[in-house]
């Protein structure tokens, strides 16, 4: 069984000050769980588990552990707890350098979670009840249920805060929903930051998913954050900040599921059974492309992007395989040069073709096709031979012209 997650945007400005202090009570629970865990790390070398952090917040009557829901502060605890196991499994895969510790909780404000067994539904609004009555005189407080989920559904109702504002989410049951595909036909995709996403497939269909808009409003947001600090000290922040900020990350939210659900939507009209994808790990963390280059793709988010497809691709049961995309941007598809993998390139190793000019690429008979369509072939070509796959719909005319796709204009 699946989940997935619906957020709605807190308007009522009535309970902001009882939504900002359970969010400032789990962060403290959060914060206290965590440095017993350290501590018992430090003297015992050794890690705590969710029972243990649980039992010691009772035993030591945590007044912020009291002023929650009993099982909302133990999904605080739950989410130390988880923290802790990511640790662990970090230095079983990376030994050295030793990943630190989980750090401290430095926003202020935490996510409150409730289990499906606290709050009530009695009509169209739910009760989330027994608050802090002593200083709020309120019992309770009631939220609106979405129209378009099922109460039976639901497993959790969590509050986010986020840059000055407070999200509800709703955690449901997704069924996975499966649909006659053929693992035969594979979609390649090379992501950049003009071109977010190029996908070719082995059946003779090529689009470009239009970057440019989210490079625009990533751009303007850089352009503000710079400008609101200029002459103010490091660290400087402002109630301004976090509006753009928020603002910036919903749009980046919203083009990060069109552009997955449109690559998705694609695959399930034409039974396309797997997606190919080209990611080279810690390449944003290496680049080195220059200031303003770096800015443009460090800053879109393109791992989020491949995230959410993946889930997608989990959903509708297609098959999500990353492949390292090393040198796929140099070799001429149509020319069948050899596809080395990173750090292996043989000495005299050349490309049979080249890049013209930015977007543009010559093969060696003089054709001139989209770059990034002749990555995203080369992409296919590094897995036909393990995955079997005929590439006789890969042609000069797929990868001359790409359909175009602008996300906001469809």
């Amino acid at each position: 069984m699946k989940y997935g997650c619906q957020q709605v945007l807190i308007q009522d400005r009535k309970l902001v000050a009882l939504r900002e202090y359970l969010c400032q009570q789990s962060n403290k629970v959060y914060n206290c769980a965590l440095y017993y865990a350290r501590q018992v790390s430090f003297k015992t070398k050794g890690l705590v588990n969710y029972a243990q952090l649980c039992r010691e917040r009772v035993r030591a009557k945590n007044r912020h552990f009291m002023a929650m829901y009993v099982s909302s502060a133990q999904q605080t605890c739950k989410s130390v707890a988880e923290a802790l196991t990511s640790f662990k499994s970090l230095l079983q895969v990376q030994p050295d350098p030793k990943p630190r510790l989980p750090q401290y909780c430095k926003a202020g404000l935490f996510p409150v979670a409730y289990p499906k067994q606290w709050p009530k539904f009695p009509e169209e609004q739910v009760r989330v009840g027994k608050q802090v009555k002593a200083w709020f005189g309120l019992d309770a407080f009631w939220v609106q249920f979405p129209t378009n989920l099922r109460w039976e559904s639901i497993k959790e109702l969590r509050i986010l805060p986020r840059h000055g504002v407070f999200y509800l989410e709703w955690v449901y049951a997704k069924p996975s929903q499966p649909h006659p595909l053929d693992p035969t036909k594979v979609l390649a995709i090379d992501h950049g930051v003009d071109n977010w996403l190029t996908c070719v497939s082995n059946l003779g269909h090529s689009f470009i998913i239009d970057g440019r808009k989210v490079k625009s409003f990533n751009q303007g947001y850089n352009q503000e954050v710079a400008r609101l600090r200029t002459n103010k000290p490091q660290g400087f922040w402002s109630r301004r900040l976090s509006c753009i900020t928020e603002r910036r990350n919903r749009r980046m939210r919203d083009a990060v599921n069109k552009a997955a659900l449109w690559v998705v939507n694609s695959c399930l009209e034409h039974s396309i059974g797997r997606i190919i994808f080209g990611w080279n790990q810690g390449q944003k963390q290496e680049c080195n492309l220059g200031k303003s280059n770096n800015q443009n793709f460090v800053f879109i988010s393109t791992e989020r992007l491949k995230e959410r497809m993946e889930e997608l691709c989990q959903h509708y049961g297609i098959e999500f395989i990353e492949v390292d995309e090393a040198y796929s941007s140099q070799a001429s598809s149509l020319d069948g040069d050899e596809l080395p993998n990173y750090g292996e390139k043989p000495d005299r190793w050349q490309p049979s073709g080249k890049r013209v000019k930015r977007g543009l690429y010559q093969t060696a008979r003089g054709w001139l096709v989209n770059a990034d369509a002749n990555a995203a072939a080369n992409l296919l070509r590094k897995v036909s031979r393990t995955l079997g796959l005929c590439l006789k719909g890969l042609s000069r005319g797929v990868l001359t012209a790409p359909l175009r796709v602008r996300l906001w204009t469809v």
